[in-house]
């Protein structure tokens, strides 16, 4: 892989993992519409590993805080939210697990990945126009976490999108679009440092992997992912989704319309 490759595909991630586009499903279709070889599972890593330094980064005193509180004060709120978290990231987490060669083989069909950013689009509008908009973080019951930890698991399919797929439910339960955000990225650490320390045995035990195209993905994905994140955050305190919607819509049709032509032709 060359240096822009690794840039791009930085930045597919970065932005990717935060804004309700999807990650999984750019790192699919890039290659596919530029015509590049797959880009392998240590580069998969190393973008992994950068949006979880990002999230990480960015919320340290949120979960500092929330771990201290989770373990001595677990009845207050923001204990209550630590214990919230960690229930939300099983159903993700488990899923994954139990899926992973699916994922990584079926689930990578252009088409349907077409589909379902369509599908998920046309979801979260409904969603962001309905929506109560009622409840922030703080006063998240513990129905509403599992529910959106639930939710979570769909994001195996790319397309999907897991900050997509967790702030439209979150949303349809009643929640504040910036506190949809913010329990999505705060939930997010917990799934990708699994993701990330399932496979670094990999690269444990061939150091070489680490290349130059490891490393710049790494610190694009990181800086990307700080700046979607505070952009979201900021953005959706007087905005709504309809951007990343028509984003959506759109990105489907011509991978789409792609499709048909290759398979035409």
């Amino acid at each position: 892989m060359d240096i822009i490759q690794a840039v791009v595909l930085g930045l597919v991630q970065g932005l990717g993992e935060f804004l309700p586009i999807s990650s999984s499903a750019h790192l699919v279709l890039v290659p596919w519409l530029m015509h590049w070889a797959y880009s392998g599972l240590t580069f998969d890593i190393a973008l992994h590993v950068g949006t979880l330094i990002a999230v990480v980064f960015y919320f340290w005193k949120d979960w500092l805080n929330l771990l201290h509180k989770g373990f001595t004060r677990p009845k207050e709120r923001e204990g209550q939210l630590f214990w919230y978290l960690v229930l939300a990231t099983i159903p993700g987490a488990l899923i994954g697990y139990l899926l992973e060669d699916i994922a990584e083989t079926v689930f990578r069909n252009p088409i349907l990945i077409a589909c379902m950013l369509i599908l998920l689009g046309v979801i979260l509008y409904r969603v962001d126009r309905r929506g109560k908009k009622l409840i922030d973080v703080e006063h998240i019951s513990l129905k509403t976490s599992f529910l959106i930890g639930l939710s979570q698991a769909l994001a195996i399919i790319p397309g999907v999108s897991r900050s997509g797929i967790t702030m439209t439910t979150a949303l349809a339960l009643g929640m504040t679009r910036e506190g949809a955000a913010r329990f999505s990225f705060l939930l997010s650490a917990p799934i990708i440092l699994g993701a990330a320390l399932f496979k670094i045995p990999e690269v444990i035990a061939n150091p070489s992997m680490i290349d130059t195209s490891f490393l710049t993905g790494m610190a694009v994905s990181c800086i990307s992912g700080l700046l979607a994140i505070g952009f979201l955050l900021r953005y959706v305190q007087t905005k709504t989704f309809l951007p990343f919607v028509l984003y959506r819509f759109l990105l489907g049709a011509v991978v789409i319309a792609v499709a048909c032509f290759r398979y035409t032709t």
